[in-house]
């Protein structure tokens, strides 16, 4: 007998959780950090995909972005359908090397992402960090269950899509630097 799932796809600067046992949540990473976090008794759960560590005091969709608040976003959204924090576990994955020109941002966000998670009290259960593959993570948030596959053929993609994340950033900082120059103070 096959079951019918439901595949929800998180994508960068995502967290969806769920208490659907037809959900299946899944992602890519590269560099990027997915934590699989659930609470197996409300049998809730979700699934997280950040780019970068820290919060950089982003505002709107791209603070989503950065480790700190997509962590906080997700344990939030877990709480509100029932989650009791004591009980929150997580699997996490990603953090490999896989754009030689990003540098250490994989090693970065792992950093992050563990000093985060035991801050926070939360058990991490297993990991899959580092490397040079990508990797395709599979999650069904009501059980804790993770799969986790290394990627060969997405290698090329994954490159494309981090590569061309850093240099917008790149481009909207130094827009922002350039439109910011004038020596005027406004105080509120």
């Amino acid at each position: 007998m096959t079951e019918n799932f439901s595949v929800i796809t998180v994508i960068q600067g995502e967290a969806i959780v769920s208490d659907d046992p037809s959900v299946v949540l899944m992602t890519v990473l590269g560099s990027c950090i997915a934590v699989c976090m659930y609470d197996s008794v409300a049998k809730v759960g979700g699934m997280n995909h950040f780019l970068l560590p820290g919060d950089a005091n982003a505002c709107g969709s791209a603070s989503m972005r950065f480790g700190a608040n997509s962590m906080e976003m997700l344990i939030n959204g877990i709480l509100k359908k029932g989650g009791d924090r004591s009980r929150l576990a997580c699997k996490a994955f990603g953090g490999a090397a896989v754009v030689p020109s990003l540098g250490r941002v994989g090693q970065e966000n792992v950093q992050f992402v563990t000093e985060y998670l035991k801050n926070e009290g939360i058990t991490c259960v297993s990991q899959s960090f580092w490397g040079t593959q990508a990797r395709r993570v599979r999650f069904w948030p009501t059980t804790g269950r993770a799969q986790q596959n290394l990627v060969q053929d997405l290698q090329k993609t994954i490159s494309q899509q981090e590569e061309s994340y850093r240099r917008r950033e790149m481009e909207s900082e130094r827009k922002w630097t350039t439109q910011n120059t004038s020596s005027d103070v406004e105080l509120f």
